[in-house]
């Protein structure tokens, strides 16, 4: 898959989006093989993404400073010529909060863990299916503009449980006094089961209310947002799995 020959600059596909009401969105892939991009740019071209293509890791990086260079969403594919895939997710991370979305053939849970505890905000496995691709990226962006801060005072909050404490203003995690660092839906996630402990979700709410959407797909990405969980916080028991219905937090003793 590898094209090494290829380290060129970026380039940029832009045309005319299917709907005129929906704004163009900025999207970075990163992806080494130029049959593939060129397929694909086509295709995320034509539902309105203005696409830039980095053909490395090191063209990715540069391509997002400053500061995201106002990108709204970077597909990355882990396999590429000059560094893995991992590290470029970590990188991205530590210089821009621009969502991240992997492509990869690795489909184990342990794989996808990994990501997410690199900062990456979802995930597609290869070989995948183009409209889930695209539903992913529509629901990463619509998250992303819906975490944007609203105006007016931040509501003085924190919740504790146990050991465990959540800064709701800061999006702040702690265990025993330690910081935990969790992305932005695992932030939600665990706030918004913490403020019920005991209740029992539903699968659907607990999409509905974190991602935002009520498409099925998202189930998956639920499951690997709660393995992250338990296995940041270390404390598996912390988030109970309801068979058939959901999620429910545990709250541990003080």
């Amino acid at each position: 898959m590898h094209t090494r020959g290829h380290t060129g600059c970026v380039h940029s596909q832009m045309v005319r989006p299917m709907d005129r009401r929906e704004p163009w969105v900025r999207l970075l892939l990163v992806e080494d093989d130029n049959h593939v991009a060129a397929a694909l740019s086509a295709v995320l071209a034509r539902h309105g993404f203005d696409v830039t293509h980095a053909r490395s890791g090191e063209e990715a990086l540069q391509a997002l400073v400053p500061e995201g260079n106002g990108f709204g969403v970077v597909l990355l594919d882990l396999g590429l010529p000059d560094q893995d895939g991992y590290e470029v997710c970590s990188k991205i991370r530590k210089r821009t909060s621009t969502p991240v979305i992997m492509v990869t053939a690795r489909s184990d849970v342990r794989s996808r863990i990994h990501g997410l505890n690199l900062g990456a905000d979802d995930y597609v496995v290869k070989p995948y299916d183009t409209g889930e691709l695209l539903a992913r990226i529509h629901a990463v962006s619509r998250r992303t503009a819906q975490d944007e801060p609203a105006s007016g005072p931040a509501p003085d909050t924190e919740l504790n449980l146990g050991a465990v404490r959540i800064e709701l203003p800061t999006r702040q995690v702690s265990v025993n006094g330690s910081v935990v660092q969790l992305t932005r839906k695992e932030f939600d996630l665990l706030a918004l089961l913490a403020q019920r402990p005991g209740v029992v979700f539903r699968r659907e709410q607990i999409i509905s209310e974190v991602w935002r959407t009520s498409w099925e797909g998202t189930g998956r990405t639920l499951e690997v947002h709660v393995a992250s969980l338990r296995s940041k916080l270390r404390m598996p028991a912390l988030i109970e799995t309801v068979r058939g219905v959901g999620y429910r937090l545990v709250a541990p003793a003080a």
